[in-house]
């Protein structure tokens, strides 16, 4: 099937750049948010985007303002009831991804694909929230969509093949690259990124050296973009702690479970670039103070 329409639920960081990229495609994309507030705020974060992407040359003024007004908002998920794909983008709680998928579920035709933007949790039991488990698949964009590229398909025992070739027709017109993987905890990069971020924690908890130095470590060594903590500070303590927890449940091996210095950050909410603390502080723009 061709996907024109799309809905995003959740208007945060990661919905507001998915919505995004989808308008930048062309598709149709309507954005749901609890309160007109978070709306508001979405679209702040896209107009500020869209103005980056045009001083950089890469989009022109005119197609800029194009992609904005294929965007409309709303607070009822009853106006999903045209939409092709909708892409949940709400909090990583596996309780709140189901209740919002029960309530798509029965506003939304059979032919709508529904696919969470989960980064950890189980596809399948997600999608057992519903009764299109073969029209339910993992689609898991990276922070900022904007920016980076890849979209990891997340196929569950249940994902038909003609919904995951979809996805992945969905994704290359979007300007993505799509990779397929199977329904285990943290796919493919947060399977391979996180061990490195929990170890990186637990090597300043014994003192091997400081935050500084092991993120320049990484970035020089390893020719990595962004060093440990500097990545956890930008995609989020809380987002890691979950994931760390999720991983210790699946596997029941110490080496997942989140240091007690990331429970303690996550408790004390010293979240990272989103609070302004995290490994480092942060000025109101999110830029690391010196």
């Amino acid at each position: 099937m061709a996907i024109e329409r799309v809905g995003i639920v959740g208007f945060g960081q990661m919905g507001s750049g998915i919505a995004q990229v989808c308008a930048m495609a062309g598709l149709d994309v309507l954005a749901r948010e609890i309160d007109q507030k978070f709306i508001e705020k979405g679209f702040a974060r896209i107009d500020s985007s869209l103005a980056r992407v045009v001083k950089s040359g890469k989009v022109s003024e005119d197609d800029a303002k194009k992609a904005r007004g294929r965007i409309r908002g709303t607070i009822a998920l009853a106006d999903f009831k045209d939409r092709d794909l909708v892409i949940e983008a709400v909090i990583e709680v596996m309780a709140a991804k189901k209740e919002v998928f029960e309530q798509l579920d029965r506003v939304c035709p059979p032919a709508t694909i529904f696919a969470s933007n989960t980064s950890s949790l189980t596809i399948i039991e997600i999608a057992a929230a519903t009764k299109r488990a073969d029209r339910f698949a993992g689609l898991h964009f990276f922070n900022p969509p904007v920016v980076m590229q890849l979209v990891e398909i997340v196929r569950a025992l249940t994902t038909s093949d003609a919904t995951a070739a979809a996805l992945k027709d969905f994704v290359t017109r979007l300007g993505h690259q799509p990779v397929v993987c199977k329904d285990t905890p943290g796919f493919i990069v947060n399977r391979l990124m996180i061990p490195i971020m929990l170890e990186a924690v637990r090597a300043l908890e014994q003192g091997v050296a400081s935050i500084e130095d092991m993120d320049k470590a990484v970035k020089l060594g390893l020719r990595h973009p962004m060093g440990p903590f500097e990545l956890i500070d930008y995609t989020g303590v809380d987002i890691n702690y979950h994931v760390a927890n999720v991983f210790f449940e699946e596997f029941k091996d110490p080496r997942w479970a989140p240091p007690a210095l990331l429970k303690r950050m996550y408790l004390a909410g010293q979240l990272g670039v989103k609070t302004g603390k995290g490994f480092y502080e942060y000025d109101e723009t999110g830029k690391k103070k010196s």
